[in-house]
């Protein structure tokens, strides 16, 4: 059973989010990294309790900047390529559209990611059918036999840019989450 994270941060990706976890003996030196659950970086007694660990994980960059501040204690920051934590994130949610979506007693995350004009859902990229249409253009596809959409239109604001929208069997999903799982 692994011991308590001393640091966690919710990181979204096209194809969903990595959690990662941190943990740090103040004592001892150790550290451990954990993606997903999943041990990538395991180092027992090191002598230096500050500095950088960095690693690549699914081809994203990582690093974990362990810094000392008053009183013996420790700060821990995340950057993701290249980026802080707050940085990245905020260009995540520019770059990707996310939603949630409930179909009878399952749920689904559906990401979009508008640079790539690919679509995911559950971690997996999905194939679309893309069309145009009068005011713009369709990706079709389905969400467990369910027919599925995503519009995207001029939002005809000057700074705006293009506006998308799911739909789910005709249904407009409204429900957002580019954090949740």
């Amino acid at each position: 059973m692994p011991n308590e994270p001393t640091a966690r941060w919710i990181v979204p990706l096209h194809d969903g989010n990595r959690v990662v976890e941190f943990e740090h003996g103040t004592a001892s030196g150790k550290r451990v990294v954990r993606v997903n659950g999943k041990t990538i970086i395991h180092r027992d007694w090191m002598f230096r309790l500050v500095g950088d660990e960095e690693f690549v994980y699914g081809g994203t960059k990582f690093i974990i900047r362990v810094d000392p501040i008053p009183g013996l204690k420790y700060s821990y920051t995340l950057w993701v390529n290249g980026k802080s934590f707050t940085s990245f994130i905020q260009e995540q949610s520019k770059i990707l559209e996310t939603w949630i979506v409930r179909i009878g007693e399952k749920k689904y995350k559906v990401i979009l990611d508008k640079n790539l004009l690919s679509v995911w859902m559950n971690g997996e990229e999905i194939q679309v059918e893309n069309q145009f249409v009068d005011d713009g253009a369709e990706m079709v596809f389905k969400i467990d036999g369910t027919q599925a959409v995503i519009r995207s239109y001029s939002s005809q604001q000057k700074g705006a840019g293009i506006k998308y929208i799911l739909y789910a069997d005709g249904i407009q999903v409204t429900e957002k989450g580019l954090l949740s799982d």
